[in-house]
């Protein structure tokens, strides 16, 4: 498993973390809505190569999450470049969403699981052919009024495990997402006690599926206070007990842990990864970021569909803020 550790390390080591560019494409029509272009064929992938071809990207990102579309598409320019090769002319590994999404878990109201186990072998296949190194698959945990339930972190923790092993066998790094969801108005305790369960029995699942720890990266949740909860945990509290959260589940062997950004807002995204690492520097794993809307948002909003400078300069602004942060280094 050497090389997929070392993949594993290319990806979240050495200030350099994950793009998340693998929106669905009603999540990308969301995304385009906000800012009134539409969300046709082309200017997706015209939206893709400013983010791709930004100069210098490769210093702040190791690796892309592409959706499958964005997998098969090229550069805009004459030479039409495949994603996947450009990527790799930087120095940066390219990799696919491979889930189906959360669909209602049948017998528990209000709780998902998530699919895509059907055929994934042979087109884990195709996607390394592709030139793909790495995969990721996201499980939904939400917290309501008596959930989650114990059939739901353990059908999404067995599913995660099942990828995960599918992934290594075909020579890509899962990227494994057990994502306790933000929304409603639990309070950072309640998120610390199911994200600790949560991760608690992925790993009982992935250790039991004979998965190689350090031939993987966990994308995990921030224990962090729900959008709605009166209470606003402070960026020292969500740092202190996220660490506590990881440090209690998380095997020292498992090489590189990537935060998804959920709902926050980016820069609250980056100012809770600049405290985690500032707080401790002798952790066992890169600790870094495998954010979407959160690198993506200033972009987005600086491109308006013509702006293709000012939409690059934007994301390069981020990426660096949070390449800084994954190393404890962004000053107030």
């Amino acid at each position: 498993m050497t090389n997929l550790k070392e993949i594993a390390n290319q990806m979240t080591g050495s200030g350099k973390g994950i793009l998340a560019a693998d929106e669905s494409t009603p999540t990308c029509k969301k995304r385009f809505d906000s800012i009134g272009v539409e969300s046709t064929f082309e200017n997706r992938n015209e939206y893709r190569d400013l983010l791709l071809t930004a100069p210098g990207m490769e210093e702040y990102i190791g690796g892309v999450i592409m959706f499958d579309e964005t997998l098969r598409q090229s550069t805009t320019c004459d030479n039409k470049t495949p994603f996947a090769d450009l990527l790799v002319s930087k120095g940066v590994i390219p990799g696919i969403k491979v889930d189906k999404g959360a669909k209602e878990l049948a017998g528990f109201t209000g709780e998902k699981v998530t699919e895509g186990l059907d055929g994934l072998r042979d087109r884990l296949k195709e996607y390394y052919e592709m030139g793909a190194r790495f995969a990721k698959w996201r499980a939904v945990i939400t917290i309501g009024d008596g959930i989650p339930s114990l059939a739901c972190y353990e059908a999404n923790a067995h599913a995660l495990a099942r990828y995960a092993a599918l992934c290594q066998e075909s020579g890509l790094v899962p990227i494994v997402e057990p994502e306790v969801l933000m929304d409603g108005t639990h309070t950072i305790e309640k998120c610390y006690e199911v994200t600790d369960m949560a991760l608690k029995i992925t790993f009982e699942q992935l250790n039991k599926q004979n998965v190689s720890l350090e031939g993987m990266v966990l994308k995990p949740n921030m224990v962090i206070s729900a959008i709605d909860c009166p209470e606003q945990a402070s960026v020292e509290k969500v740092a202190e007990l996220t660490l506590k959260c990881l440090k209690s589940n998380v095997p020292d062997e498992v090489t590189g842990i990537a935060f998804l950004s959920g709902g926050q807002s980016s820069d609250d995204a980056t100012a809770h990864l600049n405290a985690m690492n500032a707080m401790d520097d002798k952790l066992p794993w890169n600790l870094t970021f495998s954010y979407g809307r959160a690198l993506q948002q200033d972009a987005l909003n600086s491109w308006q569909g013509k702006n293709r400078e000012a939409g690059q300069s934007s994301f390069l602004e981020r990426a660096k803020n949070n390449s800084l942060a994954s190393m404890g280094n962004l000053l107030p």
